[in-house]
């Protein structure tokens, strides 16, 4: 079976492909730019990957052709964020597309839409939900059978409307909320989703068809700010207002969340629109466990981005066992982070740095001034936290579970030269250090995700040490610390 992901450098485009990775089918990705593509998904592939670079805003007949072998693909383009005129761009995309993909053996399109309401007499979708819908008739036209998966709210890290709802959540301990706070919607888990788009393909009963798909509850977008927050053990207070302005409340979401402009005032002109599953067939063709909101988040909230991999990787930390592509597909959170990041080029041979890697903390100390190490370990033990007591099981050695001083290691990959490390310290939020050589240079990394208003306090009271610990020990690790240590 050969798949076709449109949009595949996307949100749900880069879940699928990690998810299709696991499965022995072929793949051909199209990208406007192939270099965007994470080279360590490409290398899951091998051969059963194909990468086709095309710009659906341009005609068909201009570009490289599709492949003729296609038997089922996924249209998941969007123009939602891109400003004005989107709708026009997103009903260009869905023609060219289909005039590329017309001349091929496929025999099913795969559409993520959005969940459209009943609308009163009278009332219009909003632009972005009638963008959806247009290029739903567009695609629908076609002679290849279109399954449609309709969805509201996803949630998963990096989906727009719940890293809005993050940055609300996190950022405010005092909400006043328009009328939309009170618009039920279904939220679904990015991995109930990914499921429901891998679980019609191949089904006769899903050709020709659409389906709403969502998580087991209805909530208010109220109810989901406090939901999150309940999560994160924020407490959270939202007062309603009994109106609803959409450019004020796009002001405020600019202002307040890292949206941008474009993007907030077309989900804002779909927030007072309930959206829900009111279509439920879907249930019996693509039975699944559906993930709850405060599951969803949770995953969401998980150490790593990749889809597929928290269900698997965490548990292999106890024994160190991890794959390969396990080990690869673990990355750190970039959403709702604050970072420090520096490189320094390499001073020693790559294996005397990854050595100097693999001999941090315990009884070698650390590069850059360890009596803050010490002092921090210090300040945890007291609050009842590991401190630096664990020490490390062994000096030179290191694998995925193992205990360094107040952290965890996490990944501990000496090929690629990749080490990462969380805290298990009692801070105000989630740490962590990763260290990679890459292209003659140590790149290392200190990402905090903060719990509230306490987390962000915290991390700028140390910021004057780390302004001086974080550049000295990347330097000095870069220079080969391991000969220093005899001299400690």
């Amino acid at each position: 079976m050969k798949f076709l992901i449109t949009g595949a450098n996307g949100y749900i485009g880069l879940r699928l492909l990690s998810a299709l990775s696991e499965t022995e089918h072929d793949v051909v990705v199209v990208v406007r730019n192939k270099d965007r593509l994470p080279d360590e998904l490409i290398q899951l592939f091998g051969t059963r990957l194909t990468i086709v670079e095309f710009d659906f805003l341009s005609p068909a007949d201009k570009q490289a052709p599709c492949p003729k072998d296609i038997d089922i693909a996924y249209y998941l383009i969007h123009s939602m964020g891109t400003g004005a005129g989107f709708e026009q761009r997103e009903g260009r995309c869905a023609h060219h597309f289909m005039d590329w993909i017309s001349s091929t053996h496929c025999r099913q399109i795969i559409y993520l839409s959005g969940l459209i309401p009943d609308m009163p007499v009278g009332e219009n979708l909003s632009q972005h939900l009638a963008s959806r819908n247009h290029v739903f008739e567009i695609l629908k036209s076609s002679s290849i059978a279109l399954t449609t998966l309709r969805a509201s709210i996803i949630v998963g890290s990096g989906s727009a409307s719940f890293e809005i709802i993050r940055d609300l959540a996190e950022k405010l301990p005092f909400m006043i909320t328009p009328k939309w706070a009170n618009t039920l919607c279904q939220p679904i888990s990015i991995r109930n989703v990914i499921d429901y788009l891998i679980g019609v393909s191949q089904q006769s009963e899903c050709l020709g068809k659409s389906f709403d798909i969502g998580g087991p509850e209805q909530l208010t977008y109220r109810d989901m700010l406090l939901g999150y927050a309940k999560v994160r053990g924020l407490t959270r207070f939202i007062i309603p207002v009994p109106f609803f302005t959409p450019q004020l409340s796009t002001y405020w979401l600019c202002l307040v969340t890292a949206t941008n402009h474009h993007l907030a005032k077309a989900l804002v002109g779909s927030l007072h629109m309930e959206t829900i599953c009111r279509e439920k067939s879907i249930h019996q063709i693509v039975p699944l466990t559906l993930i709850s909101y405060s599951g969803a988040i949770q995953r969401a909230l998980s150490l790593i981005a990749q889809n597929r991999v928290p269900s698997t990787w965490y548990d292999a930390l106890s024994s160190g066992q991890l794959s390969p592509q396990q080990i690869k597909n673990i990355q750190v959170p970039e959403h709702g982070t604050i970072t420090d990041h520096q490189s320094s080029p390499l001073q020693a041979s790559e294996q005397k740095v990854i050595d100097a890697l693999w001999s941090l903390g315990g009884q070698h100390g650390w590069p850059s001034m360890t009596w803050a190490w010490k002092l921090r370990g210090s300040m945890d033990k007291l609050i009842g936290g590991t401190g630096m007591r664990r020490g490390r099981r062994s000096p030179t050695e290191l694998k995925p579970g193992d205990a360094l001083d107040f952290w965890r290691v996490i990944v501990a990959d000496r090929e690629s030269g990749r080490l990462t490390l969380y805290a298990e310290m009692k801070v105000p939020g989630e740490a962590w250090l990763e260290f990679k050589l890459t292209d003659n240079q140590l790149h290392q990394t200190a990402t905090f995700r903060p719990k509230g208003l306490a987390g962000r306090l915290y991390w700028y009271a140390f910021l004057p040490i780390h302004l001086i610990l974080f550049p000295r020990m990347n330097r000095t690790l870069a220079a080969g610390w391991p000969s220093l240590i005899t001299r400690h």
